[in-house]
């Protein structure tokens, strides 16, 4: 996979660290111990960019990290203190410093076996990469770089500083690593890490779902998604991290009857990431929620394909499945509900515009396509115009100016009625009390008439809903009221203020 080397000046660097970076390694120096400022933000030093998060590693035990920072940090846990760190707080910044270590999964766990070191390059070849294997000595700035870091930096390379293979057999999830580097920094993997990785693609199944998943929404986050989602594809490790974006690489009939699926995936992601805006706008980018539902929209293809007589290929209801297939994925890798239900609703809706262009709506569907995609519309949106990936420049303008005409109307009958919260014109309160009702189903379905009318014919005032209300009420077999019970007054409350709780919903 070929793309673009991002060449870094790694001659000019000079290492403006914060004060408080110096100010701790004079301490631990003072108290006769090692101190270096390790991994990522060294890295980043090279970049240009600041990190927010300090690594440091030493050959203190943590019970001598302790005694050293205990007064001078704003606060300080112990949480990871089995692994040999120590975190805190200082003037703003998160730190962790870590003894040496020498460690190494065993091959069968999930949990690393931990071994303290006495010596920083024994530490930095267990790092993951060389890039993250630099360290600054500290509090005299000076570069340990054993195993080519820098070089490999300007080169735009991701390589390990031992053998790849010994680096993904102590943590496998290197392997997603990898991916992830490529996705954030633009770098290229060197020929024997991809040939480790599509190896031993398959030791990612003992890393717990919890870890993977918060590597994959960092690689679906960074600045190149597409190049690490075509890497966890190309190597094998797709097949047992998203096996159904893998599976999306559909073998193409000898016509070519139909697109790439795999390929058209992966640009509507780049779309889509292009579409994000700025804080300030409706969807500021990174987006996990667009950028994974962009990615995962088609994945019920492969399961509804079918070869139609003439030479047609059909997709039908690829939606419904796709979302399905999402939910499930996201479960197994331990995504929270919301998130899930997010991706998964937007890939179910991502077809629904396709009506629009050729028969054009009524108001009742526009305010549906609304209330439907509800707080994801933004989203939506952007998911819809990203889909759009054909080289006939003349569809394309038809879909898009399609779209523009969709979001005009929006905007139309959003300036008339407010759009966000469709509501049935009259509460359940006032429903029980025009009917004579208690709460219950028979409620929950006035409810919904009620829903269907606002639906399709906009906002009705008191009088005209009272009266459909009515008319409905009287085709329904409880209508008939039990002997001897009279029906309460037909008064009507303002809208919201009954305060009675319905026992169904909106979705019942």
């Amino acid at each position: 996979m070929a793309h673009a080397h991002h060449k870094i000046d790694t001659h000019t660097v000079d290492f403006q660290v914060d004060p408080v970076v110096l100010e701790l390694g004079r301490r631990f120096v003072d108290a006769g111990h090692e101190l270096s400022l390790v991994g990522g933000p060294v890295r980043d030093l090279f970049l240009g960019r600041a990190s927010p998060d300090l690594d440091f590693t030493t050959d203190a035990a943590p019970d001598q990290t302790v005694k050293l920072i205990k007064k001078w940090a704003d606060n300080y846990w112990e949480i990871g203190r089995a692994f040999g760190t120590i975190g805190m707080r200082k003037a703003g910044f998160q730190i962790e410093i870590t003894t040496y270590r020498a460690d190494a999964y065993d091959p069968e766990s999930r949990k690393p076996v931990v071994a303290f070191g006495s010596s920083l390059t024994d530490d930095l070849l267990r790092r993951d990469f060389t890039i993250n294997a630099m360290a600054l000595r500290l509090p005299t700035l000076e570069l340990v770089d054993p195993f080519g870091g820098v070089r490999d930096l300007h080169d735009s390379v991701l390589a390990t500083p031992g053998p790849p293979e010994t680096s993904f057999s102590d943590d496998p999830l290197r392997m997603m690593r990898a991916a992830r580097f490529a996705a954030q920094l633009g770098v290229s993997l060197r020929e024997d890490v991809r040939e480790a990785m599509t190896r031993m693609a398959e030791r990612i199944t003992i890393i717990s779902a919890e870890r993977v998943r918060d590597e994959l929404v960092k690689l679906i986050c960074a600045a190149h998604p597409r190049v690490g989602v075509d890497l966890l594809v190309d190597t094998g490790l797709a097949e047992f991290v998203l096996p159904e974006v893998s599976a999306l690489r559909l073998e193409s009939d000898e016509h070519h009857r139909h697109k790439d699926v795999y390929q058209h995936s992966l640009q509507v992601l780049e779309q889509a990431a292009a579409l994000e805006t700025g804080a300030d706008g409706s969807v500021p980018g990174p987006d996990f929620v667009l950028r994974f539902a962009a990615l995962m929209h088609d994945i019920g293809k492969p399961a509804t394909r079918r070869f139609e007589p003439g030479g047609a290929v059909s997709f039908r209801h690829h939606d419904m499945v796709g979302s399905k297939l999402t939910s499930k994925r996201m479960k197994t890798l331990r995504f929270d509900n919301d998130t899930t239900k997010a991706v998964a609703r937007l890939v179910e809706l991502h077809m629904r515009f396709y009506g629009y262009g050729e028969a054009g709506w009524s108001d009742s569907a526009v305010r549906r396509y609304v209330t439907d995609a509800g707080p994801l519309l933004e989203r939506l949106h952007r998911l819809t115009r990203s889909d759009v990936t054909t080289r006939n420049q003349r569809k394309a303008d038809r879909l898009s100016f399609a779209y523009d005409d969709l979001e005009a109307r929006i905007a139309a009958i959003r300036e008339q009625e407010s759009l966000e919260a469709v509501r049935p014109d009259l509460d359940g309160g006032q429903i029980m009390a025009l009917l004579g009702l208690t709460p219950g189903p028979v409620v929950g379905r006035a409810y919904k008439f009620l829903l269907e009318e606002r639906m399709e014919h906009g906002p009705l005032d008191p009088a005209d809903a009272e009266s459909k209300l009515r008319a409905w009420w009287a085709a329904q077999p409880e209508a008939a009221t039990p002997a001897g019970s009279p029906a309460p007054p037909a008064t009507i409350a303002p809208a919201g203020s009954s305060g009675v709780a319905l026992s169904t919903t909106e979705e019942s």
